[in-house]
């Protein structure tokens, strides 16, 4: 078992007098048996009102109201967490699941079904003919083995580059220009599987890692896949590894742009500083 403290703040600054509308926060990571919350703080300024429910992810979700109005919003997160995750490739895939390619069960596809449609419109040539250099029918291949493949082959083939703009790449636009921020790598693996017929949803969490052009403080992204007898299995293609005990899911969803850390708007005159700062760091 290993401690981490994740430390989360973020920095609104408004050219003048605003009055805030209410702010969705998804902060809180997933618990589970694989990872529990040790402790939880939440500091806001101006002063919020909030409320928390699960979404239909059951990602936790906390309201925050204001009735103050401000110049600068400041949201700051720490939380303490117990990651048990040490061995994330001691999982079995169900017998029928293990070689590629297979179909999910009936009472499983049911579930299932939206996370293997193809969001993207048009005819994605780029995709189609990167997928055939990568795996052609007649190849026979175990799924965990595909899927590595392809989450390798994303971080061995192109350029991983910070973009601080909001909005996720499509599959599309990160082969065409060979380069994507974690969350377009993440939405092209999830395109990848999901032409493939695996069913597979962005996650959006934290990566404990030494600083790095890659990561130097931020959250992170990755995506998962649904392999029956193991469930839903994270694969990180900005490192081209399986997510592992250094990845910490917060949220999860069919679609990238749904899931963002902090959303919402405010009333006033236009324009705001955005600044984040996280800071993942083991504790004894």
């Amino acid at each position: 078992m290993q401690r981490y403290n994740i430390l989360h703040r973020t920095y609104y600054n408004f050219s003048g007098l605003v009055r805030l509308e209410p702010h969705a926060l998804r902060l809180r990571p997933r618990e589970g048996h694989e990872l529990h919350i040790e402790s939880s703080t939440l500091d806001i300024t101006p002063a919020a009102t909030l409320r928390w429910h699960r979404d239909v992810e059951g990602n936790s979700v906390a309201i925050a109201t204001f009735d103050a109005p401000c110049r600068q919003l400041l949201v700051e997160s720490q939380i303490i967490i117990q990651q048990h995750n040490q061995a994330p490739l001691d999982f079995l895939v169900a017998d029928y699941a293990m070689d590629y390619p297979f179909a999910y069960a009936a009472e499983d596809w049911i579930l299932l079904s939206p996370y293997t449609k193809f969001a993207e419109q048009g005819e994605n040539n780029l995709l189609t003919t990167w997928i055939e250099n990568l795996w052609q029918p007649e190849e026979q291949l175990q799924t965990y083995a595909l899927l590595q493949r392809l989450c390798k082959h994303i971080h061995q083939s192109l350029t991983y580059k910070l973009r601080e703009e909001p909005g996720v790449q499509t599959a599309e636009q990160t082969l065409a220009g060979g380069t994507g921020s974690c969350r377009d790598f993440a939405n092209l693996f999830m395109a990848a599987a999901r032409r493939l017929g695996l069913a597979a949803r962005f996650v959006s969490g934290y990566l404990h890692a030494p600083p790095s052009a890659s990561n130097f403080g931020a959250t992170h992204a990755w995506a998962e896949v649904y392999l029956p007898g193991a469930g839903w299995k994270g694969f990180d293609p900005t490192i081209g590894q399986i997510a592992g005990p250094d990845h910490i899911a917060v949220a999860v969803a069919r679609l990238p742009e749904s899931v963002p850390p902090i959303a919402g708007s405010f009333v006033g005159p236009p324009g705001a500083n955005l600044d984040v700062g996280v800071w993942v760091t083991e504790v004894e």
